[in-house]
């Protein structure tokens, strides 16, 4: 107890400006990276819209001060719904993100990118071999509609629509030693020939978002892979989770076996930036992972860890002892609050940049429950993770 309560207050002193809502500060030639699972989906097609439409709602408005007090240069928002019209974002720049909210300087974001996601589009197929097809779980993401939990990016810097890459048609066989389950009971592949033919890799999309800062173009590689949890002894979703997590480690690798929705073939150069970010459902520790995946980019010779911290990751680790207690992870880089009963919190939203980059600062809004802030983090089960890069010419 004493070493936690130490814990806490050196954090506490180490991040006072996080705490207290000041985090939006940025020091000169620094570029802040963020990623936010905002939990901005509806269960009905064209729902997010309406509610956009209302410059009132409650949630947004949290999820808008929480934005604005952090003031991400660079945005990926998960949870996002998908709207093609691009209304979705269009409504939540100008209602809420450009009207003050909580005292809170407007933020505005000029350049914009979403594209289709594999969530709540119909496969054919009965994935989940319930003897049914056409429901959400039979989608190859699961939703209740077509962009269901899609993404959302948004910046302060061109996006270089040219050379703008999507992976939502990759096929999972199509990657090298892909973890496909089999069924426990007879040993079998859980999918027959024709699924596996056609089953694509992402349960939402993967893009490779090229930013153009300065003189300087780098790549944001965001994606949001399926739990590894609602599935059965087969884990075909923990399966699913590892191999949507291990593609960003092959594309920064240069894997060539990797090809976009236009038919480009191979991953990154050796010499390009990049900043991979994203809800990705897996924790390094603790939780249901298979093969705990995100190490896998946490120990790749590309890819820095900033370990992002927060005060109220500790605190709430300390309040909800039940699971939390069984954990190995440090709290303090806990990013989600899932209940103590049968998860716990977990570190599963990550901003990861490339060794080439230096990073100035990072941290995880989540203050502590006796500041003002903490009202605001009820909007959603997760926490915005910011990074700060120190960015030349």
């Amino acid at each position: 107890m004493i070493v936690r309560f130490l814990l806490i207050a050196c954090l506490t002193l180490a991040n006072s400006a996080i705490v207290r809502g000041q985090v939006s500060g940025k020091a000169d030639g620094v570029v802040r990276f963020a990623t936010f699972n905002c939990s901005l989906y509806r269960d009905a097609s064209g729902k997010l819209v309406g509610d956009l439409r209302k410059p009132n709602q409650p949630a947004l408005k949290k999820v808008a001060e929480i934005i604005q007090r952090v003031n991400p240069d660079v945005l990926l928002l998960n949870e996002f719904d998908y709207d093609p019209s691009g209304e979705a974002a269009r409504l939540l720049r100008e209602n809420y993100l450009e009207q003050s909210q909580g005292g809170q300087a407007p933020v505005r974001y000029p350049h914009a990118f979403a594209a289709e996601s594999n969530t709540g589009v119909d496969s054919g197929f009965d994935l989940n071999r319930d003897g049914k097809t056409g429901t959400p779980d039979d989608a190859f993401g699961f939703g209740r509609h077509p962009g269901q939990y899609g993404m959302l990016v948004l910046s302060k810097y061109p996006i270089d629509e040219v050379q703008l890459r999507t992976f939502q048609k990759f096929l999972w066989k199509d990657m090298p030693g892909a973890l496909l389950p089999n069924d426990p009971k007879t040993s079998q592949p859980w999918y027959d020939e024709a699924t596996t033919a056609g089953f694509r890799l992402s349960s939402k999309s993967h893009w490779d978002v090229p930013l153009k800062i300065g003189e300087r173009t780098v790549h944001f590689l965001v994606c949001h892979p399926t739990p590894p949890v609602f599935d059965g002894a087969e884990d075909r979703n923990g399966a699913r989770n590892h191999d949507e997590i291990r593609f960003w480690a092959d594309y920064v690798s240069g894997a060539d076996f990797i090809y976009d929705d236009s038919g480009k073939r191979g991953g990154l150069k050796p010499d390009d930036l990049f900043v991979i970010a994203g809800d990705l459902n897996a924790d390094p520790q603790d939780g249901d992972s298979r093969d705990r995946p995100t190490v896998r980019l946490l120990e790749h010779p590309r890819i820095q860890d900033p370990q992002p911290k927060s005060v109220g990751g500790v605190e709430q680790a300390e309040k909800q002892a039940q699971m939390n207690a069984k954990h190995q992870g440090d709290p303090a880089l806990d990013t989600g609050d899932f209940g103590d009963r049968n998860v716990g919190n977990l570190r599963i939203d990550y901003v990861l940049p490339c060794r080439e980059l230096s990073v100035e600062s990072s941290g995880v809004f989540w203050p502590a429950a006796d500041q003002a802030e903490f009202k605001l983090v009820d909007c959603s089960d997760h926490r915005l993770v910011w990074v700060d890069l120190k960015w030349g010419k």
